[in-house]
C-alpha cells in the first residue's frame, strides 16, 4: 500500500497561531484530548467549538477556519477519511475564494485523506472532485502550479481506481480487504 509520493498527514492548526480568548480554552482542551488519544472526544469538542465560534465570529473567520482544519485532522486520526476529505476540500474552496495561498495545504490534506479511502468507486468520485479543485489552483498559479508531481500522482491513482472499479463491477467476488493497487 505504499505510494511513490510521500503522503503528508492533514495539517493541524498551525503551531503558535493567534487564537482569540474565546477559542483558546476549547483549542487547548481539544489538543489535550488528541494527545491523550481521546479522538472521539476531541472530534465532538471540535464540532461544538466550530458551531459556537461560527455563530460568534462567522464561519469563514480565520480562527474558525483553523478550528475546521483541526477537525479535519481529527477526522483523519479517527479513520474517517471521507469526513477529513470533505472538511479539507471545504476549507480549500473557502481559502481559494479568499485568495489565501493556504488553499493548497488544504488540498494536500484532502489528498492524504483521499489516499486512505479504500472503496474504488468512492475514491473515483472524491478523486474527480480533488483533481478538479487542485487543477484550478494550479491554473491560478502559486504553490500549486510550482509542484505538479502530487497532482500527477493523484491522476495515476485515479487510473488504478478506475481499473479496480471495473474489475469489481465485472466480478463482485474480487472485492478483498487486501486488494493492491490503491
Amino acid at each position: 500500500m505504499s505510494s511513490p509520493v510521500a503522503e503528508p498527514a492533514p495539517a493541524p492548526a498551525p503551531a503558535g497561531a493567534t487564537v482569540p480568548s474565546l477559542l483558546a480554552e476549547p483549542v487547548l482542551r481539544i489538543n489535550e484530548a488528541v494527545r491523550m488519544g481521546r479522538i472521539e472526544s476531541a472530534a465532538a469538542m471540535a464540532e461544538q467549538s466550530i458551531a459556537s465560534a461560527s455563530q460568534t465570529l462567522g464561519p469563514e473567520h480565520p480562527e474558525v477556519l483553523q478550528l475546521r482544519e483541526l477537525a479535519a485532522y481529527i477526522a483523519y486520526l479517527a479513520g474517517d477519511a471521507q469526513r477529513s476529505f470533505t472538511l479539507s476540500m471545504e476549507l480549500a474552496r473557502v481559502r481559494r475564494r479568499q485568495e489565501d495561498a493556504r488553499a493548497v495545504v488544504n488540498v494536500q490534506s484532502a489528498a492524504a485523506a483521499w489516499r486512505a479511502v479504500r472503496d474504488p468507486s468512492q475514491g473515483l468520485a472524491l478523486g474527480r472532485e480533488l483533481i478538479g479543485l487542485w487543477s484550478e489552483l494550479a491554473v491560478d498559479g502559486g504553490p500549486a502550479a510550482a509542484d505538479t508531481q502530487q497532482l500527477e500522482a493523484a491522476r495515476v491513482r485515479m487510473d488504478r481506481l478506475a481499473e479496480r472499479a471495473r474489475v469489481l463491477a465485472d466480478n463482485p467476488y474480487a472485492r478483498s480487504p487486501h486488494a493492491h493497487g490503491q
